[in-house]
């Protein structure tokens, strides 16, 4: 029995397959816990929610701590399948269907929700994301405005500044207060081209790091290529999906890691040497760094 949930802010709206059966609950405490105890009556083998920008957090984890097998997954991979099978069609209700038709056909690997202290440092560093973003976007404007104009831009970005450093301490003292997180840190810093700002994304965003195949996390991330061949066709080599923010991140490193990693370095420069466009070789040494990654993490040994 897999059970499909679709989150919204005010309902959860619930689908099981293959029976077929269908119902709503309010999402609030009430409704959640009327939800958790029919579907312990009903013993599902999956429960599938769509990560809706932190509207699932509070159901999957009631679900994880009544015992019952919940996995959340990327929205995309619901809607592609979706379209895959042939339902265009978007509501609550529907779209509870195809997550539940996602669940029985696909059976996606169960990721339970961190503890809350490791949600509390990924909200910490998502926010970090975006306001760097956002002083991005507003330097850019700067250069764009007529000049009476760039004292309040200037102010806006000078606060942002102050704001990034305020998050930064707030992570430090998480990571900090974390013999475990702290371990973790010391064990990915230890890597040329990682700094702290990648290390803590890491932690955050990818707690995956070191428990899976390097095959398994490339694809998780996004670096796993794919082939787009079709008869006498023979395509380029792409990747996609994954976690962009963790895609993000390695990048940086990457670049860095080039300079100052002789492993990267001289994968970097073997590819080019053969003919690869730039690019094409950084997204390599990007696998190879996560691959890298993932040894150390496992192993739970520093670089050497």
């Amino acid at each position: 029995m897999f059970v499909g949930i679709d989150v919204s802010k005010d309902r959860l709206d619930i689908h099981v397959r293959p029976s077929g059966d269908a119902f709503a609950v309010m999402h609030d405490g009430e409704g959640i816990t009327a939800l958790v105890e029919r579907l312990k009556g009903l013993g599902p083998e999956l429960i599938v929610l769509e990560a809706t920008g932190g509207l699932q957090t509070r159901v999957a984890a009631t679900l994880a701590a009544a015992q019952l097998p919940t996995a959340v997954v990327n929205p995309r991979q619901v809607r592609d399948f979706a379209r895959a099978t042939g339902r265009l069609a978007k509501t609550d209700a529907l779209d509870a269907e195809a997550i539940a038709r996602f669940a029985e056909a696909v059976k996606p690997e169960l990721r339970p929700l961190s503890d809350e202290d490791g949600q509390a440092l990924q909200a910490l560093v998502a926010r970090r994301r975006q306001l760097v973003e956002m002083r991005v976007a507003e330097k850019n404007r700067r250069q764009q405005v007529k000049a009476q104009l760039r004292k309040r831009l200037d102010d806006h970005i000078e606060w942002l500044a102050q704001a990034i450093a305020e998050l930064d301490i707030d992570i430090d003292d998480h990571i900090k207060g974390s013999p475990v997180w702290r371990a973790k840190e010391d064990l990915l810093v230890s890597v040329p081209g990682i700094g702290n700002t990648t290390a803590r994304a890491l932690i955050a965003d990818l707690p995956e790091l070191g428990t899976l195949s390097r095959r398994r996390i490339a694809a998780l991330v996004g670096l796993a290529p794919f082939n787009r061949d079709s008869g006498r066709m023979r395509g380029k080599r792409s990747i996609s999906g994954g976690r962009t923010s963790v895609r993000n991140a390695l990048f940086m490193a990457t670049i860095a890691s080039v300079r100052f990693n002789p492993a990267i370095r001289t994968t970097f420069q073997r590819l080019v040497a053969a003919g690869k466009p730039k690019m094409t070789a950084i997204v390599a040494c990007m696998r190879k760094l996560l691959v890298i990654l993932n040894a150390i993490m496992r192993d739970r040994t520093v670089w050497t």
